[in-house]
């Protein structure tokens, strides 16, 4: 009768654990997860750098702006794009800093909010903000959301991204985009346009580790007959990151989550336990 009542405390404590996780919604896209980008152009590469003078003059009221740059380099494989992030003379205060990839290029007239909403190929939308543990959930333009705000000056980053493209023809793709640096009210403090720069280096120089396996996620094949939408509105990371052994478990809304592994050793011990007996 004692080994009953385990068993029936760890199938209550597994039961309590999927409910939580279930309970947890991460919002996906109207249209799915971001999809992995493959066959990306080896060796493709953009840079935008920002201006002289602040879209945002009020950050700087004796003239000037952040000093700054995004680089992009296409993975030697053609999965995903390296990027490598550098910003110096921030606001003193206002931070921690955000920066996206936004869907339109800066027009000439330098305004940032003509850059429109930011990159976001699946219509997620902004809300509820990006969790950096499922990336395939998030916009796939929120670049600080996935890999970390700016919360030091100067700062600097390089870090993996497998649902960028630096191929035309998809959703995914930046060469024709800018960013935007931003407040945490979402204020847009400076933009800059994405351009070749065939001349910079982005991919780390020491040794990574292989490109993930691409099976745990849909991938998505440059063609050149697919349009763009256009929606309504952190950790850094030196390597690519490792893929996840933990299953999958979808909640309601097609949403993805990872179950924590120990709760299915509770499962599998309660199991034995039943057999044995």
């Amino acid at each position: 009768m004692q080994y009953l009542n385990i068993i029936s405390l760890l199938v209550a404590a597994f039961v309590s654990c999927v409910s939580l996780v279930s309970a947890q919604s991460i919002k996906t896209g109207d249209l799915g997860n971001a999809t992995v980008v493959v066959n990306n152009p080896p060796g493709a590469k953009f840079q935008a750098t920002l201006p002289d003078t602040a879209f945002d003059k009020a950050a700087f009221p004796g003239g000037g702006n952040v000093k700054g740059s995004i680089s992009a380099e296409a993975s030697p494989d053609g999965i995903g794009v390296w990027f490598k992030v550098s910003f110096s003379n921030l606001p003193k205060e206002g931070g921690p800093f955000t920066y996206h990839i936004h869907v339109d290029p800066v027009p000439a007239d330098g305004n940032c909010t003509k850059t429109l909403a930011h990159q976001d190929p699946f219509i997620r939308g902004e809300d509820p903000p990006c969790d950096p543990r499922f990336p395939q959930t998030c916009q796939v333009g929120d670049l600080s959301g996935k890999h970390g705000k700016i919360t030091s000056d100067p700062f600097e980053v390089t870090y993996y991204d497998q649902f960028a493209s630096t191929a035309g023809g998809i959703g995914a793709f930046f060469g024709n985009r800018s960013f935007v640096l931003h407040y945490p009210n979402k204020t847009r403090i400076s933009c800059a346009n994405f351009a070749q720069a065939d001349s910079i280096t982005v991919l780390p120089t020491t040794p990574v580790c292989a490109a993930p396996p691409v099976t745990s996620a849909p991938v998505s094949t440059p063609s050149g007959n697919v349009t763009t939408p256009h929606p309504t509105g952190g950790v850094p990371q030196s390597t690519k990151p490792p893929s996840s052994s933990t299953p999958p478990v979808t909640v309601s809304g097609g949403n993805t989550v990872q179950i924590l592994s120990g709760a299915f050793g509770i499962i599998s011990f309660a199991a034995a336990i039943m057999f044995v007996l």
